[in-house]
């Protein structure tokens, strides 16, 4: 099976409603929260060359795709997605690494930068070279977080005023030298207790602010 990574084209438009299901049936089935996107809006990311497909054999295999915020400072990688049937295989690490080198080129002043709830995406923000940091350090173009709105999560959000939520924050600023792997030793561990201690903390908080009544 030959699995190829490439930047997308009008000719992908047919597997943006499938992407879309897959991300969403993913966040379901692992219990997280999620910004939905629209087949439209992931047909304009790839229209305009910012996101890139897996295909195996002509079949939709992977996902990602690339939004740029503040006039180009910031750079985000969102809908990181592999289709269960090509899971297993190390390709959410070979998307992501592809589309990482692809941004350094097409933004190249750009600090990238991810929020997300899952280790595995964790492990390899830190492997490419990403640091956890604070939501100060990231973007603070509203329209960002307005994303967030579909999130199960965004009342959380809101109660710590974009500055805080479950999910972690990482940041690559290419201005900064960089070491050969592991740039930030990863410690699963030690980050999967962190993500329990701040789930428990917020819940408590949420309770205390009757968001579940």
């Amino acid at each position: 099976m030959k699995i190829s990574i490439v930047v997308t084209q009008e000719e992908h438009f047919k597997f943006a409603q499938e992407i879309c299901d897959t991300i969403e049936s993913s966040a379901l089935l692992r219990g997280t929260g999620i910004a939905k996107r629209t087949p439209e809006y992931i047909q304009k990311k790839m229209s305009n060359g910012d996101a890139m497909i897996a295909l195996a054999d002509g079949k939709f295999a992977g996902f990602c795709y690339i939004e740029s915020w503040q006039h180009g400072k910031f750079v985000a990688h969102s809908g990181l997605i592999v289709h269960p049937d090509y899971r297993s295989l190390g390709l959410a690490k070979k998307i992501k690494s592809k589309v990482f080198d692809y941004s350094l080129k097409r933004y190249p002043d750009a600090k990238i930068f991810g929020i997300t709830t899952g280790l595995a995406v964790m492990k390899i923000n830190s492997d490419l070279g990403y640091k956890p940091v604070p939501f100060s350090e990231l973007t603070t173009d509203p329209s960002f977080w307005a994303g967030c709105k579909t999130c199960t999560n965004y009342q959380i959000l809101q109660s710590k005023e974009n500055k805080m939520c479950l999910c972690t924050g990482m940041l690559y600023d290419p201005k900064e030298k960089q070491k050969d792997p592991p740039r930030h030793p990863f410690n699963e561990a030690v980050l999967s207790r962190l993500k329990k201690i701040k789930q428990a903390l917020f819940l408590n908080k949420i309770l205390s602010f009757g968001f579940l009544s």
